[in-house]
């Protein structure tokens, strides 16, 4: 990663609060954290993120990418 943000007090310790109610290291719940709330972005505001994003390298895996809804396989009836 090329830049860390530093948390506030508040926010360290919020983090690692759910991590110990994760069971999980900060690392991992902080990163579970940015992938849940870009989904939910993804969700419930489409396409704004992607609107201001300046970094169209890797829109296939980013997380403010709606889940792709699979259309059903109909098979004729005989």
């Amino acid at each position: 990663m090329a830049y860390t943000p530093e948390l506030s007090y508040r926010g360290s310790a919020t983090l690692r609060r759910l991590a110990w109610f994760r069971g999980k290291p900060m690392t991992k719940t902080l990163d579970a954290l940015m992938e849940a709330t870009g989904r939910t972005m993804g969700e419930i505001r489409p396409g704004e993120v992607c609107g201001k994003c300046k970094d169209d390298s890797a829109c296939d895996e980013c997380a403010f990418q709606p889940p792709v809804k699979k259309e059903s396989i109909s098979t004729p009836d005989k």
